[in-house]
């Protein structure tokens, strides 16, 4: 970790912790492999251990991205241990969309497990599973099925939770995942032009509801007058 490269004693970061990001969070003391931070809320249920992200700007590059994990915590201020050192996230890099595709993990020593996506990004996936023992900081390998083209990579568990389903009926538990992952130029193109299609193919399906919508209203319109 470069420590000249995170915000000033003072500064304001993003704080994400998995299910929600944590804005407005001031950076107390920086050191060289650690910072100490004080949230917004006393209470974000952090515990010691848990992987985290920080995000800062970055100018018109974009922004950092910087992972670490929960050293202590103390009321509503927390020590946070940097891993490695800060990334730059392209502005192209927030581009999310997807859902329901499905997603293979594959760790060493357990059986393959196959899920569905509920949304990703070029950095980031979050997905479900029938219920699976996970842990954050758990390495594995991913891979999607996007449209006709597959992507694979390395990628570290983030933030994993037990849920129950209860839609449409009260069901079993089922694990949510959220992994990060980093991957090539090819793959992250990839993804990029998927969860793009989608949007323009949900954006012109928006258009043609709409029109529709305005048509029918018009047909009603001029049958009322008659």
């Amino acid at each position: 970790m470069t420590s000249s490269l995170f915000p000033a004693d003072g500064s304001r970061v993003e704080l994400d912790i998995g299910d929600q990001t944590l804005t407005e969070v001031r950076v107390v003391r920086v050191a060289e492999t650690t910072v100490t931070l004080s949230l917004p809320l006393a209470d974000a249920g952090l515990k010691v251990g848990s992987v985290v992200i920080l995000r800062w700007p970055a100018g018109p590059r974009g922004r950092y991205n910087q992972q670490g994990t929960v050293r202590r915590t103390d009321e509503n201020r927390i020590d946070i241990t940097l891993l490695g050192d800060p990334e730059i996230e392209q502005l192209r890099n927030f581009v999310r969309g997807g859902g329901g595709e499905s997603i293979l993990l594959v760790r060493a020593d357990e059986p393959q497990r196959v899920g569905r996506v509920h949304d990703l990004s070029e950095r980031s996936v979050r997905a479900y599973f029938g219920d699976v023992d996970l842990r954050p900081g758990e390495q594995m390998l991913l891979q999607l099925q996007l449209g006709e083209e597959i992507v694979q990579f390395p990628a570290t568990a983030y933030r994993v939770a037990q849920i129950r389903q209860q839609v449409p009926v009260r069901g079993p538990l089922v694990t949510e995942m959220v992994a990060i992952f980093e991957q090539d130029e090819r793959q992250a193109t990839v993804i990029r032009r998927y969860v793009m299609r989608l949007q323009s193919q949900a954006r012109r399906e928006a258009a043609a509801a709409a029109a529709l919508a305005e048509e029918t209203l018009a047909e009603a319109a001029a049958m009322a007058g008659r």
